[in-house]
């Protein structure tokens, strides 16, 4: 039996709506066939491609990745991995929609240095701009600086994707107080981007209130990927149950978990 929040908790991104919380990447999986295993073992319905480093048509004689994730069945997200400046995030763009023929949906990141993989805000800014401005549906990797975020809702993009820690180092949420700030000003969803490491990483974004997940590496790099992606589901899943449940206070006192009154008294 499906669990509530998949029928009825959908994730709606620049106007449509998705059952799935868990966005995947598709590269460093050993061939083509893993990737399409770990997606579905993952269920998710929105898969980001690295234009300069995944074909999906650019070259006619490689194999293509829509050729075992169809957009008939999926949402590709064509990103900008590997872009250091706005105009070749913007140009990168630009051929994606050609090749996708005119979609519009789109993750955004310009990156600082190849060593840290950060984001150049200054140059997010200025892509994102022209980007939306172009007619794109910009989903934008970002540092967890909740102006910067502010800044890029108020320019236009459909989703903010703060980093949780550096792309592909796994070192999980190391600042979920501006994560949470980030989550609390913003009227788009919020999706925790890079960083993850493991199911517990995952499940802790969602528990934050964070909308969605996404990741590539912490499934790809795994020693089961199509197993891993079974984890990633169910904490996505779990730890957005959790959300919507409401957790109990933190407290410094212990507090009972059965009734006092009515106990039963030995005789004195």
């Amino acid at each position: 039996m499906e669990s509530q929040f998949l029928t009825e908790d959908g994730l709606t991104i620049a106007g449509k709506t998705y059952r799935s919380r868990l966005l995947v990447g598709s590269g460093k999986y050993r061939n083509l066939e893993q990737t399409r295993e770990a997606t579905i073992a993952a269920g998710a319905e929105i898969i980001t491609v690295a234009i300069r480093r995944v074909n999906i048509g650019q070259d006619k004689n490689a194999p293509n990745l829509l050729d075992v994730l169809p957009p008939s069945d999926y949402t590709i997200l064509p990103n900008t991995a590997g872009c250091y400046t706005a105009a070749d995030a913007v140009y990168t763009l630009q051929l994606a929609r050609e090749l996708l023929n005119g979609h519009k949906l789109v993750k955004l990141e310009v990156l600082g240095d190849e060593k840290t993989l950060f984001p150049n805000m200054p140059e997010t800014l200025k892509a994102a701009e022209t980007l939306v401005k172009d007619g794109f549906d910009v989903m934008v990797y970002c540092s967890d600086d909740p102006i910067q975020a502010r800044m890029l809702e108020d320019i236009g993009c459909c989703s903010i994707m703060p980093l949780a820690s550096l792309i592909g180092s796994g070192m999980g949420i190391l600042n979920p107080w501006n994560l949470s700030l980030i989550i609390e000003q913003s009227k788009v969803p919020v999706l925790v981007d890079a960083g993850v490491g493991t199911a517990s990483d995952a499940a802790i974004a969602m528990e934050l209130g964070c909308d969605g997940v996404l990741m590539n590496t912490a499934i790809a790099g795994a020693s089961d990927p199509v197993r891993m992606a079974r984890a990633m589901k169910l904490a996505v899943e779990a730890g957005r149950e959790a959300f919507l449940a409401g957790r109990i206070p933190r407290k410094f006192a212990a507090s009972p978990s059965s009734p006092m009154a009515g106990r039963i008294v030995s005789p004195s």
